[in-house]
């Protein structure tokens, strides 16, 4: 049976859902003013393996990840660079699309947008002002009166008084109380027009916490099953959330709280305000430009990120180093190679197979992936040591699971990467001049011209690509 840790109650438990066999989750995605990054990569990949894991489970599952395309971050970005808001969000829209898919993030069921429940949020806080929970300030904003929602902090484990620190700031105009937070925004002179939307409240846009509350409600139905997000979304989003919601409609917003741990550097968290993050796109191709959204990811580069994000647990904190990317480029090298050199059999999982259990048990213990990936590991060591075809194939299909090592065993470890020591020379050859030289080297062998062969296995060498004669007299190769 498959456990859960849940935030909420921190503890881990059985999966229990609303309706028997169906799951519907929501997470929390992105602020679409910027580039991803690798802290993001970890977000999408984390709930990228949960909603692949409950459909190989056997779940139906009805997965809901928003996109927030109306933000003061938006709205700066945009009137810095002279644009409609529209323009900018479908441009960085594209451009996390273009990530996704580098990275093998399957598409969620659905992908809403701020902007297209602006209506719905609007409802709730009319709800929430009908039972004395939201009011409008002076300066014309909605605010949430968080005083008045009892359970108020039961997510992130913060009190009242853990927060009351904040009433020595001077409480901002039109709040009652420093704890409250916007629920809609009153629209300022300055501001564009294409930023505000009528309301009974009169013209604004919503608060970034109502959106999430909305569109939950609207695709999925209260309560949800599954509600996840970064770590950072806890507190406030998600405890302000829940006081929105509930608050609103009572019940429970959520039966599950799910929240992947931090991308760290140098023990300080992957952000874009510490200014110590690394791009997605940087990390999977060479020479984008950040005026084209789209791009081609370097297939052995991008499964290289996926399966540094995929080998450590959901919710422990990993950290980014140059090493780590090198560490986990050998290693998935390593599972290539032996798809490479012991080809793999059609396989369909059996669930009872002894290995496959072991895979089941680890995903089913919180979506374990570092105890799965460690079963593959013992297939790819099974399958060379007993030349197994069938070892081999249960290898590459449960790493399919996890969205790895589907793609062909030589185009992947012929493509170049920055992520080993050769890397910097690895694109030197294209793969027509060495496949030349590798024929050269055959012809030279066949004259028992020993010298020129080992001059030309020497000069691949240099050029960061490694041979490998084989049965047959059939010479692979490789870039290292």
């Amino acid at each position: 049976m498959l456990h859960i840790y849940n935030t909420l109650s921190r503890q881990k438990t059985p999966l229990q859902t609303v309706e028997p066999g169906v799951v519907r989750m929501y997470v929390c995605g992105m602020t679409v003013y910027d580039f991803c990054h690798l802290g993001h990569a970890r977000m999408l990949v984390s709930f990228d393996i949960v909603q692949r894991w409950l459909r190989a489970s056997g779940y139906q599952v009805r997965y809901v990840r928003n996109i927030t395309d109306i933000d003061d971050k938006i709205i700066r970005r945009a009137v810095e660079r002279g644009v409609p808001i529209r323009t900018l969000t479908e441009f960085f829209i594209a451009a996390m699309h273009a990530d996704e898919r580098a990275l093998g993030v399957q598409a969620p069921d659905a992908e809403p947008r701020a902007t297209e429940h602006v209506a719905g949020m609007l409802d709730i806080i009319r709800v929430l002002q009908d039972k004395g929970l939201a009011y409008q300030g002076a300066d014309g904003d909605v605010n949430f009166s968080v005083r008045k929602f009892p359970g108020y902090g039961k997510l992130s484990g913060k009190s009242l008084d853990d927060l009351r620190a904040g009433e020595r700031v001077a409480v901002a105009a039109g709040k009652q109380d420093p704890l409250d937070f916007v629920l809609w925004k009153s629209a300022k002179p300055e501001e564009p027009a294409d930023t505000r939307w009528d309301s009974a409240y009169g013209p604004g846009r919503p608060g970034w916490h109502i959106e999430c509350s909305a569109m939950s409600r609207d695709l999925l139905g209260l309560p949800l099953d599954i509600h996840g997000g970064g770590p950072d979304l806890k507190f406030p989003h998600h405890e302000n959330e829940i006081a929105q919601s509930e608050g609103a409609f009572g019940g429970t917003l959520a039966t599950a709280w799910m929240h992947c741990g931090p991308m760290m550097v140098d023990a300080e968290k992957m952000s874009k305000s510490l200014g110590n993050f690394r791009r997605i796109r940087d990390t999977v191709t060479q020479n984008t430009a950040d005026d084209v959204a789209d791009y081609t990811a370097n297939p052995r580069e991008a499964e290289m990120l996926r399966f540094f994000l995929v080998r450590s647990h959901y919710r422990s904190v990993q950290n980014y180093t140059p090493d780590n990317l090198q560490d986990a480029q050998n290693a998935l090298d390593r599972l290539y190679q032996t798809l490479l050199n012991v080809p793999p059999a059609a396989v369909v999982i059996d669930w009872a197979h002894p290995q496959a259990q072991a895979f089941k048990a680890a995903m089913d213990d919180d979506f374990n992936t570092a105890g799965a990936i460690a079963v593959l590991f013992d297939l790819a060591n099974q399958a060379n040591r007993e030349s197994s075809a069938q070892a081999s194939g249960l290898l590459q299909a449960l790493g399919g699971v996890l969205g790895l090592l589907q793609v062909p065993p030589r185009h992947y470890l012929q493509s170049p990467t920055r992520f080993l020591p050769g890397g910097a020379q690895a694109g030197g050859l294209d793969a027509q001049a060495i496949d030349a030289l590798v024929a050269e080297r055959a012809q030279a062998k066949a004259a028992r011209d020993f010298a020129r062969a080992d001059a030309i296995r020497e000069q691949l060498r240099q050029q960061g690509v490694e041979l490998a004669d084989v049965a047959g007299g059939q010479t692979q190769w490789r870039r290292v």
